[in-house]
């Protein structure tokens, strides 16, 4: 039974993660094995090419755990009055479609429910998938602003290494290529209590690496984030922490900087998308490249170890006429920075996946595929010119 304000009363749960890199499949599998960080490879099966990629020289891959692990799941266990599947790209619908089927065949008496991003972006397109209800990401905008959050099920893992936290939600930022103002209004931050209950919950059971997914996660730092990396140099937390979502570098100065590498925080990826003044403009102006050069500067003072801090570029941005890629790369390493491309996703209900509908046709998820649209913006020998160059570039750092 669930309430609105996110609590759970009488409810017990079963997780199947398909992108569970603890499952016992991986054991004795060397080719999945962790990095110092917990990171590592997801099984992937090569599949039939959907006739929208025809034209496109990759081969088409299936993530995550095999279908027959799924389906001894469901074989093996008393099924539930409720399935909630979580979905995240709109691009990878066939998996939960893959997902629904399978439900309704082994537990055709239970109840989907499918939320996420996928069915915020495109809920017409998810209606379609034969799940019964759609839950929106409203919702859990709401539930995220009372005080009465409940943990994380973190616990339903048996021995997680890895997790991930969210302490604000929500972006002051309106860039022209992100989602995030879709999904919420405005900015939010959790309580600081709460926050702190959450960490401790996530080290009693041995996690050592832990992810943060906030959108904005410096805005407001003074109020929210520094409080935060107080208390765990404090309390001596023996933790890891990443920001794979991307910081903005605008917010990083010295004693951020200091409190974030004394805390632990070991990845430093920073969004920056083009050195071109003028891209910046026209896209959100979230960070200039001086912004972005004293930022890594006070990282390097702080003592984050160089080759842990990244720029994340765009690659296949509609606009890329004025990105002025090459130049970017050459940027981000003439300051000591590796650079990760960051493949262009168009998204329905941006400004920018409106300037997409020229290139491919946005009511087709697939389109939406970030391997896909640099491909066909630039052609696959321009793309392949440039990941070359970025690799031989970060070479030098």
């Amino acid at each position: 039974m669930l309430d609105f304000a996110g609590n759970i009363a009488d409810a017990d749960f079963q997780l199947f993660d398909f992108l569970h890199r603890g499952h016992c499949f991986y054991d004795g599998k060397a080719q999945y094995g962790d990095d110092e960080f917990g990171r590592g490879n997801f099984y992937a099966q090569i599949i039939l090419k959907p006739a929208v990629f025809k034209d496109i020289p990759r081969k088409f891959r299936r993530f995550g755990l095999p279908a027959e692990i799924f389906i001894e799941f469901l074989k093996t266990n008393k099924p539930c009055d409720f399935a909630f599947i979580q979905t995240v790209m709109t691009y990878w619908y066939l998996g939960y479609e893959e997902a629904v089927r399978a439900l309704k065949m082994y537990w055709p008496g239970t109840t989907i429910v499918l939320g996420g991003p996928y069915t915020q972006i495109c809920p017409r397109h998810a209606r379609n998938l034969g799940c019964d209800f759609i839950w929106g990401d409203k919702e859990l905008d709401v539930c995220f602003r009372t005080k009465d959050i409940a943990l994380p099920r973190w616990d339903l893992y048996s021995s997680p290494k890895t997790a991930a936290m969210k302490i604000t939600q929500g972006c002051p930022f309106k860039c022209t290529y992100c989602a995030v103002p879709i999904f919420n209004r405005g900015f939010a931050a959790k309580p600081h209590d709460k926050v702190i209950q959450e960490l401790k919950f996530l080290i009693s059971l041995g996690i050592k690496n832990i992810a943060f997914y906030d959108d904005s996660l410096l805005h407001k730092a003074d109020e929210i984030l520094k409080p935060f990396l107080r208390y765990v140099v404090e309390n001596k937390i023996s933790a890891a922490f990443h920001t794979p979502n991307a910081l903005n570098a605008r917010f990083i100065e010295e004693e951020l900087a200091d409190l974030m590498v004394k805390a632990g925080f070991k990845t430093f990826y920073l969004g920056f998308e083009s050195s071109a003044d003028e891209f910046q403009k026209q896209t959100g102006a979230k960070v200039f490249d001086s912004e972005f050069a004293r930022a890594a500067e006070c990282l390097r003072k702080a003592g984050a170890d160089r080759k842990n801090i990244c720029a994340y570029l765009i690659l296949g941005h509609p606009k890329f006429e004025i990105q002025h890629i090459e130049e970017s790369l050459g940027y981000v390493s003439s300051i000591g920075v590796r650079t990760m491309l960051a493949d262009f996703s168009p998204i329905p209900g941006t400004e920018d996946g409106k300037l997409c509908e020229k290139y491919v046709d946005m009511n087709e998820p697939l389109l939406h595929n970030k391997t896909v649209f640099p491909i066909i913006i630039y052609g696959v020998d321009k793309v392949n010119r440039i990941k070359d160059l970025c690799r031989s570039l970060n070479k030098r750092i």
